[in-house]
């Protein structure tokens, strides 16, 4: 037990089971799916990787497999908040200021990204993201929404709000829960490229630092909405065709 009451060994034993269904297997994954990518005689940069797939023919069976797919996600959060809340640890309620911080982290974290990926594919050291394969287009809009929403939610309520504030629990200070926390988030982006793993380490800095000072998850959750939307829903109106970004 700490001095604060925190059973270490029940919770450090927590986290790793918490990590072991959730993000960080998709990190091991994700390292693995890169090795697989690097040691592929094609260059990387000439590689591509679909973010979103139609896991179905039918429409209907397609549907249902995306709600399955995003409904995985939606769990992992709310398994984290549903442990948090044994602690009276609960998550607050969105405000509009929540909506005006997420659209400023949106935009500080989205367009330097989109920089970053645009000379990371120029210079070897990304894969080619295409964000969506989708083969129907009658629910092809509600699906990226709907996923942008889901990955937004577990990625956030998980990597930030539940990792940071058990760390914290347990001691850890400011520097070293920031790396754990935004080296998880860059390792299960890792099938993307090399790039992608840097980039979203940043992204978890940011995010990570903000939560620390403001104990607020939504404006994160709504960044990475709009992050998500626009790469998604820009590219499906783009019909798939990124020239006129650069890319």
């Amino acid at each position: 037990m700490s001095g604060g009451g925190v059973d270490t060994r029940r919770t450090r034993a927590e986290i790793l089971l918490v990590l072991a269904v959730t993000f960080g297997i998709s990190g091991i994954r994700a390292l693995l799916r890169l090795a697989d990518a690097l040691i592929d005689p094609v260059p990387l940069n000439e590689q591509q990787v679909a973010l979103s797939t139609t896991q179905s023919h039918s429409l209907w069976l397609d549907l249902g497999l995306q709600l399955c797919s995003a409904g995985v996600l939606l769990a992992y959060g709310g398994l984290a908040l549903f442990l948090l809340a044994g602690d009276g640890i609960r998550l607050l309620a969105p405000t509009w200021r929540d909506l005006g911080w997420g659209a400023v982290l949106a935009a500080v974290i989205g367009l330097p990204g989109l920089a970053l990926y645009a000379a990371a594919v120029h210079l070897g050291l990304s894969r080619e993201v295409i964000p969506t394969t989708l083969e129907h287009p009658g629910s092809e809009i509600p699906v990226l929404l709907l996923w942008s929403a889901a990955n937004a939610f577990g990625e956030e309520i998980v990597v930030v709000m539940y990792l940071l504030t058990r760390l914290r629990q347990l001691g850890w200070g400011l520097p070293a829960a920031l790396a754990a926390s935004s080296v998880l988030r860059g390792s299960y982006h890792l099938y993307q490229g090399i790039s992608a793993g840097f980039g979203n380490i940043i992204m978890g800095v940011v995010y990570g630092w903000f939560y620390w000072r403001t104990g607020r998850v939504w404006p994160l959750v709504i960044a990475h909405f709009l992050i998500d939307a626009v790469a998604f829903v820009g590219y499906s109106a783009l019909g798939g065709d990124l020239s006129v970004l650069g890319l």
